[in-house]
């Protein structure tokens, strides 16, 4: 019982000291140097379509991305442009229609985005679609290391 307290002990005194880290810390950590977002933007009333957008995004992003998604290298969020306080988005990114973004952001600062306007082109045919999103998000991710 002895030996068990203290291996605690030191497994506290140890994670409090930034020596280790949680998964969850380690994520926060990468995240803060450099990392991707994706937002899809969207506005409350959606077609088909529009639904079908954020579906083969999402599907892209998680099925081909796994590990950046995990250790916090990369974020997929779905923003309704209309809901109160995130109307800045629509002239941040000069939105006029449902948008794919990709924004780089290093030390907390946004320094490049992308509005991946071939969505729309591509998104009668699913898996064109989601080479496209593959592709575009890959690039970033270079960046971001």
């Amino acid at each position: 019982m002895k030996k068990l307290f203290l291996v605690l002990l030191a497994v506290v005194a140890l994670s409090s000291s930034g020596i280790i880290l949680s998964p969850l810390a380690q994520a926060a950590e990468n995240a803060q140097d450099s990392h991707v977002i994706v937002y899809y933007f969207h506005e409350t009333m959606r077609c088909p379509t529009c639904h079908k957008l954020e579906k083969y995004s999402k599907e892209a992003i998680e099925t081909n991305f796994k590990d950046a998604l995990a250790s916090g290298k990369l974020e997929f969020k779905v923003i309704n442009v209309e809901d109160k306080g995130n109307e800045h988005y629509s002239q941040d990114y000069q939105l006029y229609t449902k948008s794919l973004i990709l924004s780089l952001v290093k030390d907390g600062k946004e320094i490049k985005w992308k509005n991946m306007d071939k969505i729309w082109e591509h998104v009668s045919n699913k898996q064109i679609f989601i080479d496209y999103v593959k592709s575009e998000v890959a690039d970033f991710l270079k960046e971001a290391k």
